[in-house]
């Protein structure tokens, strides 16, 4: 395929409604935790918005969901970025950077509790009033693929849990 594809698919338009907004205690980019296995992750309360609660059912029995939602806050799109955890840039696929042509966060993080429209969590890790697109429930069978490879990462990992976010990614 050619770099300027004029095809259907490069030209479609994808549009997102939020389900809900993610309520958080981090109000700015600093010091917010990078990821949700952080030492900094913090308990959270997603609200799901009124007409779509029903697809809460059965949602409780599960430990831990995952959450797609908006970096609402990112104002930039870049292909190569300087990582929180890395002084070397790279290409943006390779890393978990909001700064991304379509800025999408994932998070996984452990249910405590569901109340009505609200799912109450904990070791969020998005800033507070971020727009929800979706919620998956984690599934360890469908998920863990045996070995793995983490790039660049394997150099790194042992600071994921410390590392905090900065205004980099503005």
């Amino acid at each position: 395929m050619k770099e300027n594809d004029a095809s259907p698919t490069n030209q479609m338009e994808v549009t997102f409604r939020p389900i809900g907004v993610i309520h958080s205690p981090f109000n700015s980019l600093e010091d917010m935790p990078i990821q949700p296995t952080s030492d900094a992750g913090a308990p959270g309360i997603v609200e799901v918005f009124p007409e779509f609660v029903a697809g809460l059912k059965d949602l409780a029995g599960f430990s831990h969901i995952y959450l797609l939602y908006h970096f609402h806050s990112v104002q930039q799109a870049n292909l190569v970025v300087t990582p929180f955890l890395d002084r070397e840039p790279r290409g943006i696929f390779a890393t978990r950077a909001p700064s991304r042509p379509n800025p999408i966060g994932l998070s996984l993080v452990e249910v405590v509790r569901l109340e009505g429209n609200l799912v109450y969590v904990a070791r969020i890790d998005a800033l507070d009033g971020t727009p929800l697109l979706d919620i998956k429930p984690y599934v360890p069978e469908f998920e863990s693929p045996g070995e793995v490879r983490i790039g660049w990462l394997e150099q790194v990992r042992d600071q994921v849990r410390r590392q905090k976010s900065d205004a980099r990614f503005k």
